[in-house]
């Protein structure tokens, strides 16, 4: 095994976890492997929040589009528009973005490998062999040594699988897009600088149908976690309700969304999950990008600590710091999920509330901020009230 190049850390998985955690190690002159599997485009609305370019030092470059409003349509097709006051959603094409943060990892130091993980054996003294496939499936497998392994290979991460409790079994939403090229101009009422999301029972039973402007192409997809529900036939429904049949399909996409962070990230003693594989995509919105980020940077963290002090007990800090800052909000939104997704009689009501302008500010600046705004009482207690009222049946729709 001698001959084997030797790592402190191999990261599985080239998704904005993967990446950020390698970019953040090999910076710090870490010894670092990053393996990703080439030609994969996450399904992806790709929107991102302005704090992501500044926390994660990502240019501006990268936008293909801002979004400077959202327009939510209710099962009854009435429509409210939620402006931006002041601010935008940053919108990324995955396959640009991503492969610009691992290009910014290997210019960092860390060794780009492309294949697909396989399994993972230990010495006697502990060291890492992790085996993989190259993207020639004659040869046989190819292997990597190091000291800990950051396992962020999606939601079905078969690290996860393999390492970790319970891993890579969470529920899921599995979510589909089509990327279409965009209009010439505003079609069927498509607006370049807006979102649109759709709380419809046939476009999703649980969850909701997007129109997201991405520049020259536009995302439109679907969620659900509903067996046997055709995805592909609500994407085609979807198309046509926002006047997108005509469109030029440039690609399909499909994968599984987790529901919630797992229970555990780590295996207590040399690996740890992040993003997708961690479950940390955000409930109701289906956010990921930036929790993904935060993630892979908390999952560094957690392995540079554990190969300065040799301690495995460091390795659970990723989760704990993580659910410390973002748990509650993650809390929020899972209640959030349940109660208003639930039939469109509640959607319906949910849009509703969506018209106050107390609602639209707290939500943007949620959003903008990725943290709960405290600096409104007044407001917040209107809008308990409110939403009380309207889980109660007794607001009018």
């Amino acid at each position: 095994m001698n001959q084997h190049p030797k790592f402190d850390v191999i990261i599985v998985g080239g998704g904005p976890a993967g990446a950020t955690a390698a970019h953040d190690l090999a910076r710090t002159g870490h010894k670092v492997a990053l393996l990703d599997r080439a030609g994969r485009i996450k399904p992806c609305g790709g929107a991102v929040p302005p704090r992501l370019l500044r926390e994660f030092e990502v240019p501006e470059s990268l936008l293909v589009a801002r979004a400077r409003s959202a327009r939510i349509i209710a099962p009854s097709n009435r429509e409210v528009d939620m402006p931006i006051d002041g601010g935008y959603v940053g919108m990324v094409d995955r396959e640009i973005f991503d492969e610009w943060l691992r290009d910014r990892a290997a210019s960092a130091g860390a060794q780009r490998c492309t294949g697909s993980f396989d399994h993972i054996d230990r010495d006697a003294d502990g060291t890492i062999h992790l085996f993989y496939q190259t993207p020639d499936r004659e040869q046989p497998l190819a292997c990597l040594q190091a000291r800990a392994v950051i396992g962020a290979d999606g939601a079905t991460s078969a690290v996860a699988r393999q390492e970790v409790p319970m891993g890579g079994k969470s529920k899921n939403v599995f979510a589909y897009h089509e990327v279409v090229r965009s209009p010439a101009a505003a079609s069927g009422g498509f607006d370049g600088s807006r979102c649109d999301i759709y709380y419809q029972n046939h476009l999703s039973p649980d969850f909701y149908g997007w129109v997201f402007p991405h520049g020259e192409t536009a995302s439109i997809g679907v969620g659900s976690a509903k067996k046997g529900f055709s995805l592909r036939g609500a994407v085609g429904d979807l198309r046509s309700a926002a006047g997108l049949t005509g469109c030029q399909t440039l690609r399909r996409e499909g994968a599984p969304i987790p529901l919630k962070p797992l229970k555990r990230w780590d295996n207590g003693r040399d690996v740890v999950l992040a993003g997708d594989a961690a479950g940390v995509v955000a409930p109701a919105s289906g956010e990921g990008i930036y929790y993904a980020m935060y993630g892979g940077r908390m999952a560094a963290d957690a392995v540079r600590a554990l190969l300065v002090s040799g301690d495995a007990k460091a390795l659970a800090s990723a989760r704990k710091r993580f659910l410390k800052k973002h748990g509650m909000v993650f809390r929020i939104l899972a209640i959030m999920q349940y109660f208003w997704y639930s039939s469109d009689k509640r959607r319906e009501r949910f849009v509703k509330m969506c018209a106050d302008p107390d609602v639209q500010r707290l939500t943007w600046e949620a959003y903008m901020n990725k943290e709960l705004v405290r600096s409104r009482p007044g407001a917040h207690l209107r809008i308990f009230l409110q939403d009380l009222a309207h889980l109660l049946g007794m607001a009018k729709t």
